[in-house]
C-alpha cells in the first residue's frame, strides 16, 4: 500500500486537486507542505491532533512538514465556522502562544537541519506595505468569488468585518510566500480551509504561471476533528497542565461506541491490517478497542509512563485492585476544613465536579454522586480529616467525572 492509499484508507483525504501529482509527491518523499495553526490559546488541542498526526505520518514516508504559526494571522482573525469576531490578542500573547505551540510539536513532529520547519507568518504578514499588497495579490482575487465562500457566506447575516474578509488573502500569501522562500508544493488543512486554500493555489498560479506545481488536500479536520477536543467543561488540551495525562486518557476512553474504530483508525499508528481485526468486534470488546485508543494517543502525546499510570489508575476506579496515586487530585488543607470536616456540596465544588452548590445540590438529589464507593443521599455529608488523610477518597459526579481528594 502506498502512502497516499494508506491516508485514503484511514479515512483522512477528503478532497484534493491533482490528485496524480500529489499521490507522486507523497509517495515518492517530494513533498514539502505546511498545515497551519492560528496561536489563539497557550496549547494545542486536540482538535490539532489529526494534523499532527498527519505531518508525523508524512515525515516518517520521506515528506517535508513545514508548521505555519500563525503570528500574522492571528492578528486577524479566521471567520471560518464561527458566529462572531474572535478576540483580538496582543503581539506578547501570540508571540507567547507560539512559543507554546513549538514545544508541544516537537514531540510529533521532528525539526531541524534537513528536517521539519517551524515558520511564523509574522514574519512576512508584518512587513507588507498595504498599497503593494493591493496591487500584487488584491488584483488577483474576485469579491464575487469570495462572497461564495462558505466561511464567509455563513457569517454574512450577522456581519462580517472588513478586517475577517482578509483572510483569505492573507492565508493565500502564505501559501505563496512558502512557495517562493522554502519550495512549499503543497498544503493540507480541514473543510472549512478549503476555500482559502484554493486561493493560494490559485495566487500561485496565476502570479507563477499555470505550470507552477501547488496542490491542496484537505483532510476531515472540519467535520471530525470538530467533535474531537470538546467536553461540558471545555476543551481538551495537549499541555499537561492545563489537562492532566489521565483526563486525557479519559477523554478518549469514554469516545461512543460509533466513533472508536474510527479514531483508531485516522489517529494512531497501529498497522492497518490490526485494525481492520477490529472492526469485527462488538459488545465488551469495544472497551478493549477504546483502552487501545486511549493508551495509544496517550503515549503519544505525553509518554509511556504517562500512559502506563493513566491506564493503572482508570483499572482501579472501574476495575479495582490498581493504584489510584496518579488519579487527578485535589489536595486540602486545615484552611479547607470547619470543625475538622468537609461537607460534600463544599467538596463538589472545590474539585470541580460541580461549578457551583447549587449545581452540586441537584445532582447530589438525583443521586449522581458517590463518595469513598457509596451513594451520597445526604447534602450534610461530611468527611473528617481522618478519612481524608492518607490516600483520601475518590468522589465521583455521573459515571465519568471524579476526582481524589486528599488532606495535606
Amino acid at each position: 500500500m502506498t502512502v497516499y492509499d494508506e491516508l485514503v484508507a484511514r479515512g483522512l483525504i477528503a478532497q484534493v486537486t491533482d490528485e496524480e501529482q500529489i499521490k507522486e509527491l507523497v509517495n515518492n518523499g517530494k513533498a514539502t507542505f505546511y498545515i497551519g495553526f492560528d496561536p489563539t490559546a497557550d496549547s494545542l488541542h486536540v482538535g490539532h491532533f489529526m494534523a499532527l498526526c498527519l505531518m508525523k505520518r508524512l515525515q516518517m514516508a520521506g515528506n517535508r512538514p513545514i508548521a505555519l504559526i500563525g503570528g500574522g494571522t492571528g492578528m486577524v482573525g479566521d471567520p471560518s465556522g464561527r458566529s462572531d469576531m474572535r478576540q483580538m490578542l496582543t503581539p506578547e500573547t501570540i508571540q507567547h502562544n507560539c512559543d507554546c505551540f513549538k514545544k508541544q510539536m516537537e514531540r510529533f513532529i521532528e525539526f531541524g537541519e534537513g528536517k521539519a520547519l517551524m515558520v511564523n507568518n509574522a514574519d512576512w504578514l508584518m512587513k507588507l506595505n498595504y498599497v503593494e499588497l493591493l496591487r500584487e495579490v488584491g488584483a488577483c482575487f474576485s469579491v464575487n468569488n469570495m462572497l461564495r465562500a462558505e466561511c464567509y457566506k455563513q457569517r454574512m447575516e450577522k456581519g462580517l468585518s472588513f478586517l475577517e474578509f482578509n483572510y483569505m488573502i492573507m492565508q493565500s500569501y502564505d501559501f505563496y510566500y512558502l512557495f517562493q522562500h522554502y519550495g512549499c508544493n503543497m498544503q493540507f488543512g480541514g473543510n472549512d480551509q478549503w476555500s482559502n486554500m484554493l486561493g493560494g493555489t490559485e495566487l500561485i498560479r496565476r502570479k507563477l504561471g499555470k505550470d507552477a506545481h501547488a496542490m491542496t488536500i484537505t483532510l476531515l479536520l472540519n467535520s471530525e476533528g470538530k467533535k474531537m477536543g470538546k467536553t461540558s467543561s471545555g476543551a481538551v488540551w495537549l499541555d499537561p497542565e492545563k489537562t492532566s495525562p489521565y483526563d486525557f486518557y479519559q477523554y478518549w476512553r469514554n469516545v461512543g461506541d460509533a466513533d472508536v474504530l474510527k479514531c483508531i483508525r485516522m489517529l494512531t499508528f497501529l498497522p492497518l491490517e490490526e485494525i481492520d481485526e477490529m472492526d469485527k468486534w462488538e459488545g465488551s470488546q469495544l472497551n478493549t478497542a477504546k483502552e487501545i485508543l486511549a493508551y495509544e494517543l496517550t503515549k503519544l502525546v505525553h509518554g509511556e509512563a504517562e500512559a502506563e499510570k493513566a491506564r493503572e489508575s482508570a483499572r482501579a476506579l472501574f476495575g479495582g485492585g490498581a493504584d489510584s496515586a496518579d488519579m487527578p487530585t485535589t489536595e486540602l488543607t486545615e484552611a479547607d476544613l470547619t470543625d475538622g470536616a468537609v461537607d460534600i456540596l463544599t467538596l463538589l465544588v472545590k474539585t470541580g465536579l460541580c461549578p457551583s452548590k447549587g449545581e452540586a445540590r441537584r445532582n447530589v438529589q438525583q443521586g449522581g454522586v458517590e463518595a469513598a464507593g457509596e451513594k451520597v443521599t445526604e447534602f450534610g455529608k461530611t468527611f473528617t480529616a481522618q478519612e481524608l488523610t492518607g490516600d483520601g477518597i475518590v468522589i465521583r459526579r455521573g459515571k465519568k467525572k471524579y476526582q481524589r481528594v486528599v488532606l495535606k
